[in-house]
């Protein structure tokens, strides 16, 4: 219910809005949930950080690979070499250094030396194809490329169409024990590949005797280009620094998941993802955690290395939790250690069945990890505090919670500058302090995005009458079906929640008499009798009659890095 009238007074101006919804949100601040950050080492950059922790605690695995220790010492030590490295090269504060890698420890070790070199660090997606990839590294100007041996192949077809000049490359041989704990993905033991020009990165690192450079580097400085990873036009880089950086470390470690040194956080997310650079990069750095991390998502290696290795936090997107629930060897695992486990829904959407499920197997109850973007850092809002009687998950999808410190939201009319009443749908307006400052070389998008210190992110959302945000998808993807507005991240919601469905992808098919009709695309179980029929009467349960879907059961959907539906891909199918 929306209000009327004199209970809209708030909604004259900005300054009396924001004023109204921060008594909201003041009111709902959950117990047990910082309300301003504090830095362990003082606002300082990351260099300083893992020089301490280096310095700290030297032996204390910083990274764990199915079963090889990269301690802190080791990585400050290695990445100082890389920093003399690109020193050497030639390579100068805000030279951009291109990271062409899946999940390795070498990925920590490149990190940490761009930035104590004052160089930019792009990460590459590993997936890439080759346009892609020469249009990212010309994009950025890199001159330098560091790249996985089972890369160079694309790497070698395509460095004549790009800026690059020097190519190290690196292998998962050169981070695996003797006698790696398994179970490995198959590509880890692979042949080590090479390419003519390339240097071996872990001998040059092992050769380099130059000095550490030193150079001025402030928190304010440029420190990454993270490329938007959407899925439809050309990515965009995203100018971030270490300021941003060092306060998601901070959101993250003190309102998402509270953690501390003693916790060892599990990922898989590819780190190449912000996401997964914010679990497996950052956030340690802020606590002295240890990251266990995986190449990819195995469900069995999972539960092998949370038993193993006792992981107290994990992040993962639904399908995983659900993947490894309905694993038969789940029960023999012992997954209690498991403290936090935040995810996101992308395809699967979390709901209470899948709740009481994972509690009853681990004792964790699963909740929502935020609302974030690339543009933002990813952790802006948080749901600590809303889970019981899954409060949660019978709001509208997808249930965010509140801002986090420092980060503010309003909803605006669409292409307007009129706010929006609470309750209503519009825009979703973020400013945080790790707000990215600005699309490298795209002056035009920047303008058109930033708006007097806000992102208009182009997300319908809505901050209901108690404050709370709610995500409902892409404005482009919102569909009018008789003049009434269809979000298709509701229908996927309640299409996640049938037991036989893997994923779902909705968009609309053009319609004379209705306008648009939402047209969900599915995946089933293997051998599930669920078909068009039987989940489209589900729906009929659940949804609104002009909300119900036509129902196409597909093989497979085409899917992104990050685990979202290639809509795009779905649309030639229409």
């Amino acid at each position: 219910m929306t209000e009327t009238g004199a209970a809209q007074d708030y909604l004259r101006d900005e300054k009396t809005y924001l004023a109204h919804v921060r008594k909201l949100w003041d009111a709902a601040w959950p117990a047990g949930v910082a309300r301003t950050l504090t830095y362990p080492f003082g606002e300082r950059t990351l260099t300083h950080y893992l020089r301490e922790w280096a310095t700290r605690q030297p032996e204390k695995p910083a990274v764990l690979f199915y079963g090889r220790a990269f301690s802190w010492r080791e990585i400050d030590a290695q990445s100082d070499r890389f920093a003399a490295l690109l020193a050497r090269l030639g390579a100068g504060k805000g030279d951009r250094v291109a990271v062409f890698l899946p999940n390795c420890p070498q990925f920590f070790v490149c990190f940490h030396g761009i930035l104590k070199a004052g160089c930019v660090h792009v990460p590459v997606n590993p997936i890439f194809t080759g346009p892609e990839l020469v249009y990212e590294l010309n994009d950025t100007g890199a001159k330098i490329l560091v790249a996985h041996d089972q890369l160079l192949k694309l790497v070698e077809a395509t460095q004549a169409q790009t800026s690059v000049e020097h190519v190290f490359s690196t292998s998962f041989l050169d981070a695996l024990p003797t006698e790696p704990e398994g179970p490995l993905p198959p590509n880890l033991l692979a042949p080590r590949q090479t390419m003519a020009g390339a240097r071996d990165l872990m001998q040059a690192l092992a050769d380099e005797a130059g000095p550490v450079p030193k150079v001025d580097v402030g928190l304010d400085d440029i420190a990454a280009l993270n490329y938007t990873g959407g899925t439809t036009g050309m990515p965009k880089g995203c100018v971030h620094t270490q300021r941003d950086m060092l306060l998601t470390g901070a959101v993250m470690s003190q309102v998402s998941t509270r953690a501390s040194g003693d916790d060892v956080i599990i990922n898989f997310w590819p780190i190449f993802w912000m996401a997964g650079e914010d679990v497996a990069l950052i956030m340690p750095l802020l606590t002295g955690s240890t990251c266990v991390l995986l190449a990819r998502w195995d469900a069995l290696a999972f539960m092998q290395a949370v038993e193993r290795r006792k992981a107290t936090i994990a992040m993962m997107v639904v399908d995983n939790a659900v993947e490894v629930m309905e694993r038969p060897e789940a029960a023999d695992h012992d997954l209690t250690s498991l403290r936090e486990v935040l995810v996101a829904s992308f395809v699967k959407k979390l709901n209470p069945a899948f709740r009481r499920k994972w509690r009853s197997l681990t004792g964790t109850t699963l909740r929502e990890a935020a609302w974030g973007m690339t543009e933002t850092h990813s952790y802006d809002s948080f749901t600590y505090g809303w889970q019981d009687d899954d409060y949660d998950l019978k709001a509208q999808q997808v249930f965010v919670g509140l801002p986090t410190p420092g980060a503010e939201f309003k909803i605006m009319e669409f292409g307007s500058d009129k706010l929006v009443p609470l309750g209503q749908e519009g825009e979703l307006c973020v400013r945080t302090p790790a707000l990215l400052k600005g699309y490298w070389n795209k002056p035009d998008a920047t303008a058109e995005g930033l708006v007097d210190g806000w992102l208009r992110t182009g997300d319908i959302g809505m901050i209901g009458p108690r404050g709370h945000i709610h995500f409902l998808g892409r404005r482009k993807e919102m569909l009018k079906v008789k003049g009434m507005s269809v979000f298709p991240a509701e229908i996927e919601a309640v299409l996640g929640q049938h037991a036989a469905v893997t994923g779902s992808g909705v968009l609309g098919r053009a319609d004379e008499t209705r306008g648009q009709v939402p047209v969900a695309f599915v995946t089933v179980l293997p051998g599930s009798k669920a078909d068009g029929a039987a989940l489209e009467a589900f729906c009929r349960e659940r949804l609104a009659v002009y909300k119900i879907p036509e129902i196409r059961v597909v093989d497979a959907l085409p899917m992104t890095a990050t685990g979202k539906v290639r809509k795009e891909e779905l649309a030639k199918q229409l």
